[in-house]
């Protein structure tokens, strides 16, 4: 089994895009796409990126916000999941912690607790897509991938692993069965073929299709006819810090952790709203150095600047600590 630097060092020769860290900018029940206006959401959110975030956000985000808890300076978009719970034996609920991506590979320290964002402009190891050119997405674009409402197995391309250490175990489509020294590590691929006309769908998917077969980031077949702009491949990685809880869960026992609208694996989702300044998001998938965090011609900021980026909370109610309920349920 190879350790995540390992496997990041045999694919970086290839032309592959963007990977950087974001840090935590709230938590809280907001959801901009899926409830415009609403405050509070229905449940709670894991929140990164830029400070435009608000209950309501349409047209160019890049051009109001003013900071981002993102090493790429010039983005401003703002990328968010449910986020994850543990249920006590005794009923009641806490938070699980977040922890960065980052330090598990190398480079780019400093990160406080956030996720890892990918924009891939093809298969990992290989240019399958035979150098096709990659459209930046545009201002006012927003998408969603899974759903809350899924029981069962999520939707192909989000997945949960089981974290030994510093190392990955196989990808599952439900949570570990048994606690995980390292954590539990999910992700979530966007789909990356657009139908070139609308930058939202009234169930936030529609305008959007998905290539993914099992892996996000290798074998994406071409884009359909019905939509054929290619886009980057956007990928969320986040790190929950179970380890804290591993002694409260009863040998033999279920899954003891829940996301925040009470739901298991299935339910998984997350929500990405688009907020590069400029062309900067084109610019970088058109240079063909941009690789991990290396691209010349995107400004990086030191991630102690970034984790200076914040915004109020707007829902006065508690989210940390050990709570009687979820909040919202």
């Amino acid at each position: 089994m190879k350790t995540l630097s390992a496997t990041l060092a045999l694919i970086a020769p290839v032309r592959a895009g963007l990977r950087f860290p974001c840090s935590t900018l709230t938590v809280q029940r907001l959801d901009p796409v899926v409830e415009p206006g609403k405050i509070p959401s229905a449940h709670v959110h894991h929140i990164v990126g830029g400070n435009a975030f608000n209950a309501t956000m349409e047209g160019d985000v890049g051009e109001r916000a003013t900071c981002t808890t993102c090493q790429m300076s010039e983005d401003f978009s703002n990328y968010w999941t449910a986020q994850l719970y543990f249920k006590h034996p005794n009923g009641s609920y806490h938070r699980v912690p977040v922890i960065p991506v980052q330090p598990l590979l190398g480079g780019s320290e400093g990160a406080k607790a956030g996720l890892t964002v990918y924009y891939t402009q093809h298969d990992l190891f290989r240019d399958n897509l035979g150098q096709q050119k990659i459209t930046s997405f545009k201002p006012g674009f927003r998408m969603t991938v899974g759903s809350p409402t899924v029981e069962g197995k999520p939707q192909v391309g989000l997945r949960y692993q089981c974290l030994q250490g510093q190392f990955r175990g196989p990808e599952l489509d439900d949570f570990p069965t048994g606690p995980c020294s390292g954590g539990i590590f999910t992700t979530h691929h966007f789909p990356a073929c657009w139908d070139g006309k609308n930058l939202d769908s009234p169930d936030h998917q529609a305008h959007m299709y998905n290539t993914i077969r099992s892996d996000g980031f290798v074998a994406a077949p071409a884009c359909p006819e019905s939509h054929p702009v290619r886009m980057p491949q956007v990928t969320y990685e986040t790190v929950w810090d179970t380890t804290q809880f591993n002694n409260m869960w009863p040998a033999g026992e279920p899954n003891p952790f829940v996301w925040s609208f009470e739901g298991t694996s299935g339910g998984t989702h997350a929500d990405y709203m688009f907020g590069w300044k400029g062309d900067s998001l084109q610019r970088a998938m058109d240079k063909p150095e941009c690789f991990y965090d290396g691209c010349g011609s995107i400004t990086k900021q030191d991630m102690a600047v970034a984790n200076q980026c914040t915004i109020e909370t707007m829902v006065d109610e508690p989210v940390e600590g050990w709570l009687d309920k979820l909040p919202g349920r």
